[in-house]
């Protein structure tokens, strides 16, 4: 689809335009080029062209359409200028032998657009590059990010940022990575990179790992975006609508997750009216779909399963109305379905609500306490469910542990706060 402006403003159409069709553009432009650098090297001269031209020309009618046509136009003079040289050295006697190279053909039909952008998401997430760099070029080249909102983001420098992201395009060059669709059992095991990866850029958004702010809504704003994009693209794949379903659901907590003076506001205080009901619907529909798929046989997985945990919050209208009781029974068979640490804390946590807190302790004292590093969610739990057992100097203890670990100052403050009330109730 094109996309489509509301605004006559020069500058707001080109942002809007630029993040409507980046993804688009590129892709169709790596699958004619055969080299995503080229591919968004043609793009972003486009771009510039549009930065020229559109505040004295005007806004096109159909502004995607016109970076396509501008990124082809440059695309074929960049070969026309490569084969001219290419025939200046043959003439001088330095060619080398072999088979000339043939110019693509850029002025053929743009066709499969959806299918260019699926193939640059599996692209992005190549297994040649290491989970940082598949984020940080999923964001640059599907989301239309720059350099600098993504170094933003991850809080890195912009240098540093754009260093790890060209030497990713040269590392997909240097192994000479196909554009084509994966197939069979390489397209699953690549489904599930991309989406760990769309996973991991809404969770650093949502629950920012260091930093001022609990969260960094533009990241999970732009995974929402992804996810959306992929379940769209791979219709027929449940786990893919089930973490859009994941993360609209749970991204629609966001609105209430923060207090007036910016303060982080815990799940059970939250104010639900705040919650945005277009992103509960949106998450539905899409677990429905993937429902569907599943009664029809088609395997279901952690996505699916988390999705189908984030819809039990979203249907209580208040904190006391939640179902505790079915959210531990699905993280029991999410347990068992996609083992990890993770998924255990969270675990305790359900089954602390549901049966009471020992029996969230019991589930969390089964787990290794360096299971996952020095990340303080396992003592930030613990405190939790000791504080709801009434034992406060040892939830004390287990918050000030959780806030030394903290690397983010606004989830810091909370553990030290949650430390200091405990402290003051007594040994409990």
């Amino acid at each position: 689809m094109p996309a489509q402006t509301s605004t006559d403003d020069p500058s707001e159409a080109i942002v809007a335009a630029w993040r409507a069709e980046s993804a688009r553009l590129v892709g169709a432009l790596t699958r004619m080029t055969r080299d995503v650098e080229l591919a968004e090297d043609l793009a972003q001269d486009a771009l510039v062209a549009a930065l020229e031209q559109w505040p004295t020309a005007g806004v096109p009618d159909n502004p995607g359409a016109w970076l396509m046509t501008t990124a082809k136009r440059r695309g074929i003079d960049h070969f026309r200028r490569a084969d001219v040289l290419r025939r200046k050295v043959a003439e001088l006697g330095h060619a080398g032998g072999g088979e000339e190279e043939t110019m693509p053909d850029l002025d053929a039909q743009v066709d499969h657009i959806e299918d260019d952008v699926l193939r640059l998401i599996f692209l992005t997430c190549h297994p040649a590059l290491t989970a940082e760099s598949r984020a940080a070029l999923t964001l640059r080249l599907v989301g239309g990010l720059t350099t600098g909102e993504i170094a933003r983001g991850f809080l890195t420098a912009e240098s540093a940022m754009g260093q790890r992201i060209s030497r990713a395009k040269k590392t997909l060059t240097e192994a000479h990575v196909g554009f084509d669709l994966p197939t069979g059992a390489e397209r699953t095991r690549r489904l599930d990179d991309v989406m760990a990866v769309i996973y991991l850029i809404f969770n650093e958004g949502y629950t920012a790992t260091t930093g001022k702010d609990w969260m960094r809504t533009d990241l999970s704003n732009e995974a929402m975006r992804l996810a959306r994009t992929l379940a769209a693209l791979a219709p027929d794949e449940p786990e893919a609508l089930g973490l859009q379903a994941l993360l609209e659901m749970q991204g629609s907590r966001m609105p209430a997750r923060l207090d007036e003076s910016g303060a982080p506001v815990l799940l059970e205080a939250q104010d639900r009216t705040q919650w945005d009901r277009l992103l509960i619907r949106r998450g539905t529909a899409a677990l429905r779909q993937a429902e569907l798929l599943a009664s029809r046989g088609k395997p279901v997985g952690k996505y699916f399963l988390q999705a189908s945990i984030a819809r039990q919050h979203a249907r209580a209208e208040r904190a006391e109305d939640t179902d505790w009781r079915q959210i531990a029974t699905l993280y029991d068979v999410l347990a068992d379905a996609a083992p990890g640490p993770v998924v255990e804390v969270n675990r305790a946590v359900a089954h602390g609500r549901a049966f009471g807190p020992h029996a969230g302790l019991a589930v969390l004292e089964r787990l290794d306490a360096g299971a996952l590093g020095d990340s303080p969610l396992i003592p930030s739990v613990r405190g939790d469910l000791l504080e709801r057992a009434g034992l406060h100097g040892q939830a004390s203890e287990a918050f000030s542990d959780a806030a030394a670990r903290s690397r983010n100052e606004s989830e810091r403050a909370l553990l030290q706060r949650r430390s200091k009330l405990n402290l003051a109730q007594g040994p409990g």
